[in-house]
């Protein structure tokens, strides 16, 4: 589908999205229903992270009704404006190798949120296909969108008879994790979007990755492919995130993100997580934990000293902390702490300003 097409079906199905599209990424634990709801109500969509365990959507969702009953979300409509009761101006986000599907679902059915975003499968499409056929019994007004970070994945899920709604191409410059093995936005999504053409495949697409204000989001609308784009880092410095004080702070401290930053998978061997699947690894900032680790530093004594940091979460941050900082390779472009309604109206404006003046440019 050309972008074009696929940006006006999107506007159709999700009446108060305004141009350039803009999704605030389902981060985690950091992505709570206010950064969701002040994302969609500046026009973007806004996607709620699965949390620390799959019982906490339930009331997160709770709440971001909640917060639209108080003050609702302008339709681009003549009509009378949607009833929330039907369907939520926001999403959710499910990370399928630790979620629970049936719990998934019972919160689907209840709050039936726009969009339901799936990402890392245990399994590889199967388990992928599951969740959607599911999720979408569960709530049929629920488009399904789809993280991939490769040619092959996005291929594989364009030819399911369960296949998404939307396609997220993430790349690799992303933080937190993703494949460890990836290229760059840029490139993959032309190469997504030439792959699914030769199968006859028109699913929208979205850049994921490195995009972190309005020129980034211009480079993804650059490519000609892509109906919008996604952020995440920016928003761990917007007055809505749900992150410690320390955190943020690491995201303003450091810059130059290409030397700041590594993509590891240490931070889950010390937090003892094994459940990740293997072909998965971590964007994170460079502190005394990795230097370590590079230094050959015997790792149990470097996870001593991690998870006695982790017991107080006021310690361990900064350049000589250990406390996983996960941020993409665009962090050096965050510099200040913002409401994420401003972080959205501005990217949007920057990214209509970029592209004409690379337009204004060339050659008539």
């Amino acid at each position: 589908m050309p972008s074009s097409h696929a940006i006006q079906a999107l506007k159709a199905t999700y009446k108060f999205l305004k141009t350039p599209i803009i999704v605030s990424a389902p981060m985690r634990v950091f992505a709570g229903p206010e950064l969701a709801v002040a994302t969609s109500r500046a026009g973007g969509l806004g996607f709620i992270g699965p949390g620390v365990k799959p019982t906490d959507l339930d009331l997160k969702l709770e709440k971001a009704r909640n917060l639209l009953d108080q003050n609702p979300i302008s339709y681009n409509t003549k009509t009378s404006q949607p009833s929330f009761s039907h369907t939520l101006p926001i999403g959710v986000g499910f990370q399928l190798f630790d979620g629970d599907l049936k719990v998934a679902a019972s919160a689907v059915r209840k709050h039936k949120p726009a969009a339901a975003w799936l990402f890392v499968p245990a399994t590889g499409q199967a388990e992928v296909d599951e969740w959607t056929s599911r999720l979408r019994e569960a709530s049929p007004s629920t488009k399904i969108w789809l993280q991939v970070g490769s040619v092959a994945e996005a291929i594989a899920a364009a030819k399911s008879r369960h296949a998404p709604d939307v396609l997220v191409i993430q790349g690799i410059d992303a933080g937190g994790h993703g494949l460890r093995k990836g290229a760059g936005v840029v490139s993959l999504l032309p190469e997504v979007s030439d792959a699914l053409k030769e199968i006859g495949s028109n699913i929208p697409l979205f850049g994921a990755g490195g995009i972190a204000d309005g020129r980034g989001v211009a480079a993804v609308l650059g490519t000609g492919v892509a109906a919008g784009a996604v952020i995440g880092t920016r928003f761990l410095a917007s007055t809505e995130a749900e992150i410690k004080t320390g955190y943020q702070e690491d995201v303003l401290r450091v810059s130059d993100g290409g030397q700041s930053t590594v993509r590891t998978d240490l931070f889950d061997r010390l937090q003892e997580r094994h459940d990740w699947p293997e072909r998965y690894d971590g964007r994170a900032i460079i502190n005394a934990s990795v230097k370590d680790d590079l230094a050959n530093v015997d790792f149990q004594e470097n996870k001593r000293v991690f998870q006695s940091q982790q017991k107080d979460g006021t310690l361990g941050w900064g350049e000589d902390g250990r406390m996983t900082a996960y941020v993409g390779s665009a962090v050096g472009l965050v510099r200040n702490v913002e409401q994420a309604q401003v972080i959205v109206e501005r990217a949007r404006e920057d990214a209509k300003q970029a592209l004409q003046e690379a337009v204004a440019g060339l050659d008539n």
